[in-house]
């Protein structure tokens, strides 16, 4: 059985993984045929956002923590996962993907990505292994893969511009699409960058992990 990793960044859209996306991925791989197996930074999140309000919390939640709530408990914190284990890698969305993965939410294209996230992700890169990122996650991809990577988060101009400024080349594309860049075995796709619903992001998602699976 192929196995995939997987990288979340808390619980929640707003200061952590997008949880309807990380769960559509995490059964589109089952339903793929192969297994998942999550991970995430043992940091303290960026902050905690009210999802009721939209406003900042006055406390302190760990980003491996509550990533476990979406894993239910099955995860271990990323300085653990390395390439040579696993078949692919894929990265859900959410806010957590910008602020506590890296800081992409704070210093657009002069960002910087957490080290053990970047190391993990880079050992995939290096060892051709497929990658996948999903919503406003693929704005850590030209950090991770260089110059020329192709990507996409949608057609949202601001961050597109990021992504070109960083040195990647943003493709638009519809939420029922992905994007291949197959010199590089890495795959992205819009998802709540566009989607409206449950439905329309896994329309996309259900394609990029049929892809994914298919390439490892």
């Amino acid at each position: 059985m192929k196995k995939v990793a997987v990288i979340l960044s808390g619980s929640g859209v707003f200061d952590g993984s997008e949880i309807h996306e990380a769960v559509l991925a995490l059964y589109a791989i089952e339903q793929a045929g192969a297994s998942w197996h999550c991970f995430a930074p043992n940091v303290d999140q960026h902050h905690v956002i009210n999802h009721m309000t939209g406003e900042p919390m006055d406390e302190t939640r760990n980003v491996l923590i509550e990533a476990a709530r979406i894993a239910r408990g099955q995860i271990q914190d990323v300085a653990e996962l390395s390439a040579r284990d696993f078949d692919a890698l894929l990265l859900p969305g959410g806010f957590g993907a910008a602020k506590n993965l890296s800081d992409f939410a704070f210093k657009g294209a002069s960002c910087k990505i957490h080290p053990e996230v970047k190391r993990a992700c880079q050992e995939f890169a290096r060892a051709q292994k497929p990658a996948a990122y999903l919503c406003i996650a693929p704005v850590l991809i030209p950090q991770i893969y260089g110059k020329g990577a192709k990507g996409t988060i949608g057609h949202e101009k601001e961050v597109a511009s990021a992504f070109r400024t960083m040195g990647g080349d943003h493709i638009d594309c519809p939420v029922d699409e992905f994007v291949l860049d197959q010199e590089r075995c890495l795959l992205s796709t819009p998802a709540y960058m566009l989607a409206g619903s449950i439905s329309e992001a896994a329309s996309g998602i259900n394609k990029l992990v049929q892809q994914l699976v298919k390439m490892a």
